[in-house]
């Protein structure tokens, strides 16, 4: 491999992009030593399903266990909220504003039609943020507790309206999802539940959320970015622009793809590792983290990992950097796991998944 006009030449096929990527992410290769640094790396992680963020996050941490997420969650050092896509994601606490302030006034521009559908207007709005103000204020609720709280002051009709109103809110840096009581998690203020942050201008927002995505996902182009970080192509240049000192340029079927500089090094001492057999929770980011996901995902078999193209992620088998199934954690009326093979599924396979399920977090 060599270095010419900034672009690191090689042979870049879509299943080396896929290992690639497994390193970039931290699912091979070292490991991180907490939950914060994991979805520092990461930038955001999809927690739209809180139990599989968790495992995911658990997954890239050395010794990692869902207990010591929750921790981190308890302690403020993690947050969910929705930063990006109308989705929520795990994002470090004392990053959120400076995120924010990125990544959604995209998303409360393009939301006012929504908006009006739920019978929200700024009045809605500004009396359901002193409501909240006055019902969270010095400590966390419960949803339904806030929830109530806006529906017998009358606000909204809908049965969504609440929902979008935490989640406006919570897009304001108003409120936040933090601290866990049992499986629920609880809301807070988030000047409350995280009192120091650190605090970037526009461009250098831009930047960062670049560098930090193209380092931990890479490599990947800038229509990934502009999708994951809801950004217009003009701020996802302005962003690469500030990042691309930290970052390897390499040309994959002929469009340019950025990552780490160390990555290919990574690679080639992690590879064995990073073809294992792993398991993987339904919206983990290797897979939910692409606007094109055919280098991982198989086209003829995206239809199993998205039934219906509905939006649900079920988990998935990966091996040697291509997902080989889905799989399904014991319950009641299923008492052991089960893998969903999408093709041969010998007896080495299959006990190669047996271990990789006993190792989850």
């Amino acid at each position: 491999m060599s270095v010419r006009d900034g672009i690191l030449v090689g042979m870049w096929s879509g299943r080396e992009v896929a290992l690639l990527r497994i390193v970039a992410q931290g699912l091979a290769g070292p490991r991180r030593a907490s939950p914060l640094e994991v979805v520092r790396h990461l930038g955001a992680a999809q927690a739209q399903d809180l139990p599989g963020a968790l495992t995911s996050v658990a997954l890239r941490v050395a010794g990692g266990t869902r207990a010591g997420v929750v921790a981190a969650l308890d302690a403020g050092e993690l947050v969910r909220s929705w930063p990006m896509r109308g989705t929520l994601h795990l994002v470090p606490g004392a990053d959120l504003g400076w995120m924010l302030a990125v990544t959604s006034p995209r998303r409360v521009h393009t939301g006012g039609a929504r908006r009006r559908q739920l019978g929200i207007d700024d009045a809605t709005i500004a009396t359901a943020r002193e409501i909240a103000l006055e019902v969270v204020s010095g400590r966390a609720v419960s949803r339904s507790e806030l929830l109530g709280a806006w529906s017998a002051a009358g606000l909204g009709s809908h049965p969504q309206a609440g929902i979008h109103l935490l989640g406006q809110l919570c897009q304001e840096a108003l409120l936040v999802l933090g601290p866990m009581q049992g499986t629920e998690q609880l809301i807070v203020l988030l000047h409350e539940h995280v009192p120091e942050h650190h605090e970037l201008d526009r461009e250098d927002g831009l930047a960062e959320l670049a560098r930090r995505f193209f380092t931990s996902h890479g490599p990947c182009t800038e229509r990934d970015l502009a999708r994951w970080g809801s950004l217009t192509l003009a701020d996802t240049r302005v962003g690469i622009e500030g990042a691309r000192a930290h970052l390897a340029s390499i040309q994959v079927e002929g469009t340019e793809h950025l990552m780490a500089p160390d990555l290919p090094d990574l690679l080639a001492e992690h590879r064995a590792q990073a073809r294992r057999l792993m398991l993987l929770p339904g919206f983990d980011e290797l897979v939910l983290g692409y606007a094109d996901r055919s280098f991982l995902v198989p086209p003829a078999h995206a239809e199993v990992i998205v039934p219906g193209n509905n939006g649900m992620f079920r988990p998935t088998m990966v091996k040697n950097g291509v997902v080989i199934g889905t799989w399904k954690r014991p319950s009641a009326s299923r008492p052991r796991f089960e893998p969903e093979p999408l093709g041969d599924f010998g007896p080495r396979l299959r006990a190669a998944a047996e271990r990789a399920f006993a190792e989850l977090p």
